[in-house]
């Protein structure tokens, strides 16, 4: 099915997502929640626009990159469409990365200005003096550290009034950072459309927001799933966003949740499990969505069991976006990544990127109009990975008779043990069902005879002993319930697992 945008000509993502409220009527509507005030949607479009003139002021033109470490809140989506608005390009930056990273981030994207968070200033001291490009420093909340610009003296001075930049639907708009789960990142360059095409297919045909929606998203904003999630999801219908600067724990998502009573909540399979051990209330969430890394099916029935809401899983990709293949609600199925969206399609290859047959495992291709245009300065991994309208996600997959996707690993996270590959999410999800288990992770190991075997990594629920005799119990449970090649020969229980900033799984650090 392919999704018809019917954009005109001339066309800014800015006015779309926020000027086209204040025209429908939604200017008294409240836009933004977050820290017990609210904001609304004209008071956002008037932050959009002075930031936009502001930065019009520091001679930021046109398809200058202004780079964001922000932390989530009211300033994100004025600093963000007020680049936008100017025909300049916002970069969304991880903000729990190292000084070492941003120093990269910076010089790579080559980067004008950055509006950062005073709470994360102390990671941008280090490099400051290192970095060839940046030329303006604008300070958001806290004190202004010399050499800044505060961002309220930033903005107080500018008109509220902007006319969006004459770009069109093709042009450059944001970037994202890729986790560099397999690298180093990538400056993914995403076009003017491409936040309307997610939002029109996923957004609109599968989650079905729509304007008395409240969405809340525990992944934050510089994160692609995020941005979707928490901005330009409910801004594409004037629906409200909840933003949570603080760190998405079980306690600050469950106390936001009673808070603020979304409808829409967004989390990671981690967060799931981890909300799982506490206590808290969902009363006013219709629909619960995962993504970033497959969700256990255990945490799928335990979550429904408890809560009475479906968790709706989906595979998305910062290179699509967002979510491209997804459960429905009423239609879910445990442990499968679900169906293409609307809108987008998909192909299962083998090596020689031949069509398998559906049960057969291999490599998923997608391919979408919300799909980034190339990797900055990546022209090789660009070559590579953008195959004409095919994008290689580099994962396994496998369909079934009906139509549902089920992850097998990241093509480098199989094994092959004793001539058979071996998929670690498959012992995953065998681990996490045992009552003992609250996520573990599997890779390969070598044993005396330098074969590669499973060895599991697991973090144990609260009130169990890590002992000699839950590793026997776990092996066992494993041989019992999947063919005995596929248990894994060495349990190490820890207290946690090596994760990105966007909670994939770090199976290198754990190989090595």
């Amino acid at each position: 099915m392919h999704v018809e945008l019917n954009l005109p000509e001339t066309f800014n993502a800015a006015d779309y997502f926020v000027d086209r409220n204040i025209r429908e009527g939604r200017g008294d509507k409240t836009a933004v929640l977050c820290r017990n005030k609210a904001f609304t949607y004209a008071q956002i479009q008037e932050g959009v626009n002075r930031v936009g003139n502001a930065l019009k002021g520091l001679d930021i033109e046109m398809e200058n990159r202004v780079a964001l470490l922000l932390l989530d809140s009211e300033v994100y989506p004025q600093a963000f469409f007020g680049a936008i608005k100017i025909g300049a390009v916002p970069i969304c930056l991880n903000t729990l990365m190292k000084s070492k990273d941003y120093l990269y981030f910076l010089n790579d994207s080559r980067a004008k200005a950055l509006i950062i968070d005073a709470d994360l200033y102390e990671k941008f001291e280090p490099i400051k003096d290192k970095l060839r490009f940046l030329k303006h420093v604008i300070v958001a909340g806290g004190e202004t550290p010399a050499g800044a610009i505060g961002f309220d003296a930033f903005v107080a001075g500018a008109s509220a009034e902007l006319e969006a930049a004459p770009t069109t639907p093709d042009d450059a708009c944001f970037w994202l950072y890729s986790s560099g789960s397999t690298g180093q990142p990538k400056g993914t360059i995403h076009l003017q459309h491409d936040m309307v095409y997610a939002a029109e297919t996923y957004g609109k045909l599968v989650l079905g927001v729509k304007e008395d929606d409240i969405c809340f998203s525990a992944a934050k904003l510089f994160f692609a799933y995020g941005l979707g999630n928490g901005l330009y999801f409910p801004f594409s219908v004037g629906a409200t966003s909840v933003l949570m600067p603080e760190r998405p724990v079980p306690e600050s998502v469950y106390r936001t949740i009673a808070h603020y009573r979304p409808s829409l909540y967004f989390g990671v399979p981690t967060l799931y499990g981890s909300m799982l051990q506490d206590e808290g209330s969902l009363d006013g969430v219709r629909l619960c969505v995962s993504a970033g890394e497959a969700l256990p099916a255990e945490i799928f029935k335990r979550w429904l069991e408890r809560h009475g809401v479906e968790i709706i899983d989906g595979i998305g990709s910062t290179e699509l976006s967002h979510i491209f293949i997804s459960n429905v609600p009423g239609k879910a199925k445990p442990g499968s990544s679900g169906k293409i969206v609307p809108g987008y399609d998909a192909r299962i290859v083998d090596e020689n990127f031949q069509d398998v047959p559906k049960g057969e495992v291999g490599t998923l291709l997608v391919k979408g109009d919300s799909a980034a245009a190339a990797y900055w300065n990546k022209h090789q991994k660009t070559k590579s990975t953008m195959l004409g309208d095919w994008l290689n996600t580099d994962d396994k997959y496998v369909l079934d008779d009906e139509g549902y996707f089920y992850y097998i690993g990241r093509t480098n996270d199989m094994l092959k043990v004793g001539g058979i590959w071996v998929s670690p999410v498959e012992v995953e999800a065998c681990l996490i069902e045992h009552p003992a288990v609250l996520e573990c992770a599997v890779v390969g190991a070598t044993d005396d005879e330098n074969l590669v075997k499973p060895k599991a990594f697991v973090v144990l629920k609260r009130g169990y002993n890590p002992d000699d005799q839950l590793k026997k119990d776990l092996k066992e449970y494993v041989k019992k319930t999947l063919a005995h090649y596929k248990y894994p020969r060495w349990i190490e229980f820890v207290d946690d697992l090596p994760k990105t900033a966007t909670g994939k799984l770090k199976r290198f650090e754990l190989r090595a």
